[in-house]
């Protein structure tokens, strides 16, 4: 049986146990960690903090506007719900926590409304900050 098989028995067994998360939500939180992992200077342990940092800025990028209603369709409808995935990858043996990791660490990190609609980062496709306040129009030549 290769890795990748294994893996995947342990995460269709979660999805079993919790029904309501959805297969692609256990795979988008390893994504996540995968990418919050690559940025990092050197390889060390990521915090949960980083982790929900990191969910949120790849649902924002891969998903758009959509992020929150994607989430929320997989069944993940706050930050605890992560958390439950990542302790449910912890008990598979498909991630390995420390002494001080706890559930709890995942509790209020974000609220959802918030980071994905309320303070959505708009930005325009050359990476500029969308102004609040219409652009300066010349004035038009005289007739």
């Amino acid at each position: 049986m290769t890795v990748q098989t294994r893996m995947e028995e342990q995460i269709e067994e979660l999805r079993r146990r919790a029904p309501c998360i959805d297969l692609r939500a256990y795979y988008f939180v390893l994504g996540a960690l995968r990418e919050v992992g690559r940025r990092l200077p050197k390889r060390r342990h990521i915090s949960a903090h980083e982790l929900l940092e990191g969910v949120r800025v790849l649902a924002i990028e891969r998903y758009g506007l959509t992020a929150r209603m994607v989430l929320e369709h997989w069944g993940v409808t706050a930050t605890e719900d992560i958390g439950e995935i990542v302790f449910g990858l912890v008990d598979q043996g498909v991630l390995v926590k420390t002494e001080d990791d706890r559930s709890e660490d995942f509790a209020n990190g974000f609220d959802f409304v918030e980071a994905f609609e309320t303070n959505y980062p708009w930005q325009m496709s050359l990476g500029q900050e969308v102004r609040d306040e219409p652009p300066e129009v010349p004035d038009l030549p005289q007739v």
